[in-house]
């Protein structure tokens, strides 16, 4: 019985054909995921905002300038409403009252019995609280462990392979983290904690791929000395395509269930995962092969010059 490939064998695609397009489409991509951070911002969950959140279901949907009106006349503070997975599922955002626990869990159950003596069907699912001064130590937590994952990795590339492959992973993982929180400020889901932890999770996917299409074009350095560099390039992503293919198709199909059935409580954590695993795929092509040419690496960069392939091979261009 013959196996199934989803990728043929000896597959001969001319990626870097597009590569100033796809750079180009990187960058402002990139540019736009900035601007949006900076314009809209983030819709920080509890975790990194502070505050009290109630996650409220109703039987039948509710207006949520009615509700919000129900709640503000509490006294409890501003009140902010999102809906999420549909009309019927309501986040109640409140600032945190002062006093100790007991004084916190008290205000909760007024609210509570508040929204419950108007609408009788309501159910609540989940009450998180986040003081402000533990939310200001999760932002500065998060984003130090995110940069310095970062740095740390391009650090290793660097005395693994040279420079420019490190400088290369570097803005490959740069693009895919910054297209993953532009996605978030477009979509105004909540950034929470476990965002954070899929952003590093596709850290570590993106620099996997990453490192496995450079050691491929490190192997065909050496073997391929009078090969063009863009050629060599080619036939680098090329050789590897099967194995990036098959391992991207994998995680998308699990993360596309997560997304469809795995419910609200990781569906940030998902989506995340999902479009981290679809820009670190384009990037791995795309942005971290191409930006070597940029960074002048060519054929004898790296290898000395009396070096030859296996029983003294060359390989001009790719038939």
């Amino acid at each position: 019985m013959r196996l199934l490939k989803l990728v043929p064998d000896n597959t001969n695609i001319q990626f870097l054909r597009w590569r100033w397009v796809a750079m180009g489409l990187s960058i402002a991509l990139i540019v736009a995921s900035v601007a949006l951070v900076a314009v809209r911002g983030l819709n920080f969950g509890v975790d990194f905002a502070g505050g009290l959140m109630i996650e409220a279901g109703f039987e039948r949907p509710v207006q949520l300038d009615d509700l919000r009106g129900e709640v503000n006349r509490l006294g409890a503070g501003e009140a902010s409403l999102q809906q999420f997975g549909g009309p019927n599922n309501i986040m109640i955002r409140l600032p945190l009252p002062p006093g100790d626990d007991e004084a916190v869990q008290r205000e909760v159950a007024r609210i509570q019995a508040a929204v419950k003596s108007v609408h009788p069907d309501v159910s609540f699912r989940r009450v998180d609280t986040v003081s402000g001064k533990v939310s200001g130590e999760l932002i500065q937590t998060g984003a130090m462990a995110i940069g310095l994952a970062m740095i740390a990795i391009a650090i290793y590339i660097w005395f693994r392979f040279e420079w420019q492959f490190g400088i290369g992973a570097l803005f490959a993982l740069f693009h895919d983290v910054a297209l993953t929180i532009g996605f978030f400020a477009l979509t105004q889901l909540e950034f929470n904690l476990n965002v954070v932890a899929a952003v590093l999770t596709i850290v570590g996917y993106s620099l996997n791929d990453t490192i496995v299409v450079y050691d491929r074009i490190r192997e065909n350095l050496r073997k391929y000395r009078k090969m063009e560099i863009v050629p060599l390039l080619d036939l680098s992503v090329n050789e590897t395509l099967s194995r990036t293919i098959v391992t991207s198709l994998s995680m998308i199909f699990a993360l596309t269930a997560l997304v469809l059935f795995g419910g609200e409580v990781i569906f940030g954590f998902s989506a995340a995962m999902l479009l981290g695993i679809v820009v670190g795929t384009f990037s791995s092509i795309y942005v971290s092969a191409p930006i070597l040419i940029w960074l002048g690496v060519g054929p004898d960069s790296f290898v000395p010059g009396d070096s030859v392939g296996p029983e003294g091979a060359e390989r001009i261009a790719r038939p």
